[in-house]
């Protein structure tokens, strides 16, 4: 059973009749809103679908709706596209009409650039196919020197070398796409280029006013965030890497250890994290991954990521399902190496709630008694959370009546999550209950250890301080 999580985005190519439908079959845990093109209708219509499909095959499947963010962007040119020569002289004019780019200069988007600016700055164009090289800045105009050349075309993405562009997190763009994301109820929504934690903070406060309940997801892209990426983290339910602008601005040789690094912190913080961008780009055209991907996709998985995305690959690929596939063969693969089941996650820390702590416990006993699986009785999904970071082979399985914590659960690695109300079932016969349902799916047989944890307080938050280990086939009348 595989337990990393895959995101799938959606786009153009999911819309085709029947390609959800192959890719909740392939595996899809996560679907990606991609706010940054098309309209709220289209998200809306690709909601109701997934919510449809999910609950047709009885499948708990989030939805991140993802932010634009000040993706900050060249504008125009008269013709569509010029040719920049290196050595050659180009400016950049903030004042410039958005159409009216020529050889000699373009707008750009971001109007404050100038001011963030400094001579000898570079900055990137299209991911760094384009490199410009500032020479001087008056007022609204940056004199730029082409470093490297190349056909440059409308609205492609700038960033300056190193990070240190000011503009907000959030653009009033955003905040609409939030208020319509709060609207259709997706499960998780997804922050572009935070500088700070003020910044996640911030829009924490504009989901609350928006009526948003989602759980916020970091996406790191800024080289400026990597400076303060233990307070965004803490303010954050999950991390993205995402690796296409922050590669831009640290460089691409840098990008490897970082996101190494970003793995284990977000881990050691009991957060959940995703590695995101070019994945398996190449299968956008083709129907197998390149080796590299392979290795890429699998380095991911054996550093502990929650999930792995595609996007294009999905969005506008010709083989979204395959892609699928391939990910989720590499991850159960990946996922079989000795050092992805063991860990020693806060063997020196001290525990701060005793949810926590029955969590820690659990995942200790589990992996040395040889349990086959962990029923975890939770509201919001927390104590899986904390489960989840401890390296293990073993499923975890959240039993809960609330359908948005088992949505939650579908992004956390190695958890997966079951319909099951507390509420309205005997204490005395749940142990039970929750032992057929996995005996029913082949997941434990007589003889096999599985260990629950539940709380006292049945149906409220944070109450799990309760931890049995049964033996499948005992007596389970008097065990609570």
């Amino acid at each position: 059973m595989r337990r990393t999580k895959i995101i799938a985005t959606l786009g153009p190519a999911t819309d085709e009749p029947g390609v959800l439908e192959k890719l909740i079959a392939a595996g899809v845990d996560v679907f990606r809103l991609n706010y940054s093109h098309q309209t709220h209708n289209h998200h809306e219509k690709r909601m109701k679908e997934i919510r449809r499909l999910s609950l047709e095959y009885k499948h708990a499947v989030a939805v991140i709706a993802d932010l634009q963010g000040p993706k900050i962007r060249i504008e125009n040119f008269k013709g569509g596209k010029i040719q920049l020569k290196e050595g050659g002289n180009f400016k950049i004019n903030t004042k410039l009409s958005s159409d009216s780019g020529d050889e000699s200069q373009v707008g750009i988007s971001y109007k404050q650039l100038a001011n963030d600016l400094k001579v000898n700055d570079r900055l990137l164009i299209d991911d760094g196919r384009i490199v410009l090289g500032v020479l001087s800045i008056d007022n609204y105009i940056i004199d730029c020197e082409v470093i490297t050349g190349g056909e440059l075309t409308n609205s492609k993405g700038i960033n300056l070398q190193g990070g240190g562009l000011s503009a907000d997190a959030l653009t009033n763009k955003d905040i609409e796409d939030m208020k319509h994301a709060a609207k259709i109820e997706v499960d998780f929504v997804a922050i572009s280029f935070p500088r700070d934690a003020k910044d996640i903070k911030k829009a924490r406060k504009m989901m609350k006013d928006c009526n948003c309940n989602a759980q916020i997801i970091a996406k790191i892209e800024r080289a400026d965030a990597l400076n303060h990426i233990e307070e965004i983290i803490k303010e954050s339910d999950v991390i993205m890497i995402a690796r296409g602008d922050l590669g831009v601005e640290v460089g691409d040789a840098a990008l490897p250890p970082i996101q190494k690094s970003l793995i284990k912190k977000a881990r050691d913080m009991d957060r959940a994290v995703i590695t995101a961008t070019q994945m398996m780009e190449s299968m956008i055209e083709n129907k197998i991954p390149t080796r590299a991907e392979v290795f890429d996709v699998a380095n991911a998985v054996i550093d502990g990521t929650d999930a792995v995305m595609l996007s294009g690959e999905t969005s506008i690929g010709h083989y979204p399902d395959e892609a699928v596939k391939s990910m989720s063969r590499i991850c159960e693969v990946a996922e079989k190496q000795r050092s992805v089941r063991e860990s020693d996650h806060r063997i020196n820390q001290r525990f701060e709630t005793i949810s926590e702590a029955v969590a820690m416990s659990s995942m200790y006993s589990a992996n040395h008694i040889g349990a086959k699986a962990i029923c975890s009785l939770t509201e919001t999904g927390g104590t899986c959370l904390w489960m989840s970071r401890i390296s293990s082979g073993i499923p975890i399985y959240a039993f809960t009546r609330h359908t948005a914590t088992r949505r939650r659960v579908a992004l956390y690695r190695g958890v997966y999550p079951m319909k099951f109300d507390i509420t309205h079932t005997d204490p005395l016969e749940a142990n039970k209950q929750m032992i057929d349902q996995l005996i029913e799916q082949n997941v434990v047989v007589e003889g096999d250890f599985v260990i629950i944890t539940k709380g006292d307080l049945r149906g409220k938050r944070g109450a799990t301080n309760n931890m049995k280990i049964i033996q499948v086939g005992q007596a389970l009348e008097h065990t609570l």
